[in-house]
């Protein structure tokens, strides 16, 4: 198990060690001070979660994000002071799987590292090889492949579960409540807020704007339409 931290403040990069060293042994933990730096090491190391602090000294964590997320979708956890919702739905909406906010209790990242893990596992539904799901979308259940009218589509580990969630279910209404337990762990994310904000990056990726396949059920949850 490989994670990067990116962050500029050595006492941070220092505690979090320590918490690693003494309750997860075994972990290699690498870190970059810089932003262009830890995104040289995204590209070399190929962690297997990313710590992302937002306030770096030379570029922006944000740019720093979207620039993991141009070549890999391995797991990015982001580090920020800001507790007002509009940077943590930003954080979220360039590609983030999970945010802390400073202050934070060490013990608290580590369990949001494994739930992140534990959320980007493969996802299980491999009925066939490819499946032609309607005119536009097939998805390669086996090597976990999407393409939008035989165009590629680059999906993150839980973009691509959430949609097979949704395609498993395809023409029922898939609730918010079933959608939390299926693809996030409750106990940590309990805001229906960061499904919109998935659905939202699904359907951008997926070009359903205006939506035709990906159609919300006001207050009930989310419906895959064939």
């Amino acid at each position: 198990m490989k994670i990067l931290i990116i962050e500029d403040e050595q006492s941070i990069i220092e505690a979090i060690s320590i918490a690693f060293e003494f309750r997860w042994s075994g972990v290699d933990l690498r870190s970059a001070t810089r932003g262009f730096e830890g995104l040289n090491l995204v590209k070399k190391e190929s962690p297997d979660v990313v710590i992302l602090d937002l306030n770096l000294p030379d570029i922006s964590g944000f740019e720093v994000l979207k620039k993991i997320r141009e070549f890999s979708s391995v797991p990015v956890i982001i580090l920020t002071v800001r507790a007002e919702d509009e940077d943590m739905l930003k954080g979220l909406e360039a590609g983030a799987d999970d945010y802390i906010i400073k202050p934070f209790n060490y013990l608290t990242l580590l369990a949001r590292v494994k739930a992140v893990l534990r959320r980007t596992e493969a996802a299980p539904l491999q009925v066939s090889r490819t499946s032609t799901i309607n005119d536009r979308l097939s998805i390669d259940f086996v090597n976990q492949r999407v393409t939008v009218e035989n165009n590629p589509v680059k999906l993150t580990q839980i973009e691509y579960k959430l949609l097979v969630l949704l395609v498993k279910n395809k023409d029922k209404v898939v609730t918010y409540d079933e959608i939390m337990d299926e693809i996030w762990d409750k106990d940590l994310w309990t805001d229906t807020d960061n499904v919109r904000i998935y659905i939202r990056r699904l359907r951008k990726k997926l070009n359903d704007i205006p939506p035709s396949m990906l159609l919300n059920q006001h207050g009930a949850g989310y419906i895959f339409k064939s």
